[in-house]
């Protein structure tokens, strides 16, 4: 379970940090379909590796920003109204303005689409649908008013074109409570799921993330695949979110699934783990602290 697959894409800004939920949506009359099988149940992104607090070329994490590389965030709908179904509706925009149509698909989906409060207590990750005009859409609730950043992660289909995460804000309003960041704990507890994490991050260097999965007292060794891996983490630093996407190293279908990556700096992260046992998805989510003595901890809703 070692031959690591690296962070795919940095990206961020969100200004506090978040906790966990999951969501998959479909839209209306979609071009793409759902989720094909992938050819691997071990696989990652392609063509994404490593990347510092900036880039080979100089750009900040993605994530962090709502054009890059060519390409920006058209998010249609900006606000939303707290514990109410909507459709979210986005394009991707190219240099001359004009919405993309034609993506490269990785783990299954063109796009991967992530919501997240601002305090790191809410969590989404969707699978919008894309039309012909190549506008994105997908229905989303949201627990809690406040402010959300939302990310796109793609690979245009263009030669040699490189993976891009981009950002935009989105309210969501009602009565604004915000929330603490949730303490370092070593294990997570979700839908009568234990989760237990071992290992860290640490800035600048490759560690590995060993995240454990068991119920009712047992390891849980029948793992289903989860866009074409047994399990998807996402990373988020607390205070401007910056985005690391994680695939995991080779490996059987549990109880242990393991990740490779590295941290851009110290500070506190949210993981999310998105997992798949007897049909559906759960979400499981940790706190940990990147250079700051504690390594690993979790916290799940």
């Amino acid at each position: 379970m070692n031959t690591g697959l690296k962070i795919t894409a940095f990206a961020a800004a969100l200004a506090a940090t978040f906790g966990t939920a999951y969501g998959v949506g479909k839209g209306v009359g979609p071009v793409v379909a759902d989720e094909r099988p992938a050819a691997s149940p071990h696989g990652g992104h392609d063509g994404r590796g490593e990347k510092g607090e900036r880039g080979s070329d100089g750009t900040a994490p993605g994530g962090l920003q709502i054009s890059e590389r060519g390409y920006a965030l058209d998010l249609e709908t900006s606000r939303i109204k707290a514990g109410e179904r909507t459709e979210v509706r986005f394009s991707v925009r190219d240099g001359s303005g004009r919405k993309v149509t034609a993506y490269k698909r990785e783990h299954g989906k063109e796009l991967h689409f992530i919501v997240a409060s601002r305090d790191l207590t809410a969590y989404r990750h969707l699978h919008p649908v894309r039309a012909a005009d190549g506008t994105w859409s997908v229905p989303v609730e949201l627990p809690k008013a406040g402010g959300y950043r939302a990310f796109a992660d793609f690979t245009p289909a263009r030669k040699g074109a490189e993976g891009v995460t981009l950002g935009a804000d989105l309210a969501v309003s009602g009565a604004y409570a915000p929330a603490a960041l949730p303490p370092v704990e070593a294990t997570a507890e979700v839908d009568g799921y234990e989760v237990t994490l071992a290992g860290g991050l640490r800035p600048g260097a490759a560690r590995e993330l060993r995240l454990t999965v068991a119920k009712g007292g047992k390891p849980v060794t029948d793992l289903q695949p989860y866009l074409g891996a047994y399990g998807h983490l996402v990373a988020l630093r607390s205070g401007d979110l910056a985005y690391l996407h994680v695939h995991p190293n080779d490996g059987g279908p549990g109880p242990e699934v393991s990740f490779t990556a590295t941290a851009p700096s110290s500070g506190a992260y949210r993981l999310f783990l998105d997992f798949r046992h007897e049909g559906k998805v759960r979400t499981a989510a940790f706190t940990v602290s990147a250079g700051g003595g504690v390594e690993a901890g979790g916290h799940a809703h």
